[in-house]
């Protein structure tokens, strides 16, 4: 299964990096480095969520209403006239669900690692994030995923199936701080402070939200 960071690499990840680059007045560069560290720890923060019942009923009912992918079908209108209020809207309660009162935290340090105003990164998001479960639901429907094991399931594929390349492509773009290769180990430092590591996406997700 492809990654999450592979999708952005396709037409449609080029064309939402463009587009929300567009409107946040970044470069794409930027854009692109912003969107390659918070992906992973939003996509992570999902699967969290949705590791209870409650939570997963919750996601899945998300994915097959308002973000079963159609987001995704016109981006060139979505991003034509400026990004409609209601989209931003939305992607603020995103946030404010899977990230909680972390979502500042979290800003801060992909903002510093990326050299990136830390209320564009907040702008930046919050148009990602719809785009993001528009995604999922996208890919809930092309995988027949209709139950909350097998969401949890394509999530975490999602996270682990980044491809080696990929990971090169981080080191290259200086995100990495210590040179190990894992960007969200570093991201993690500056959310939890010092430089222990925490185990990846789940000590990260762990520190973040109080596990």
């Amino acid at each position: 299964m492809s990654g999450i960071l592979d999708l952005l690499n396709n037409d449609i990840g080029k064309s939402i990096v463009s587009g929300v680059a567009g409107q946040t007045n970044e470069s794409e560069n930027k854009t692109n480095d912003v969107l390659t560290m918070a992906l992973p720890v939003l996509m992570a923060a999902m699967k969290r969520n949705a590791s209870t019942p409650q939570g997963a009923e919750g996601l899945m009912g998300a994915l097959n209403s308002k973000h079963d992918g159609s987001i995704l079908d016109n981006l060139d209108g979505l991003f034509g006239g400026g990004v409609d209020s209601s989209v931003l809207d939305d992607g603020s309660k995103i946030l404010g669900h899977v990230l909680g009162n972390k979502q500042a935290n979290v800003q801060n340090a992909i903002g510093a690692k990326a050299g990136v105003d830390s209320n564009s990164v907040a702008q930046i998001l919050k148009i990602a994030a719809p785009l993001l479960l528009g995604m999922l639901g996208k890919q809930t429907r092309e995988k027949q995923v209709s139950s909350p094991s097998g969401l949890e399931s394509l999530l975490g594929g999602l996270l682990t199936g980044n491809s080696q390349q990929q990971e090169q492509s981080f080191l290259e773009s200086i995100l990495d701080a210590d040179g190990d290769g894992s960007v969200v180990d570093d991201v993690a430092g500056m959310v939890l402070g010092g430089n222990k590591k925490k185990g990846g996406l789940g000590g990260l997700l762990g520190g973040l939200f109080g596990k």
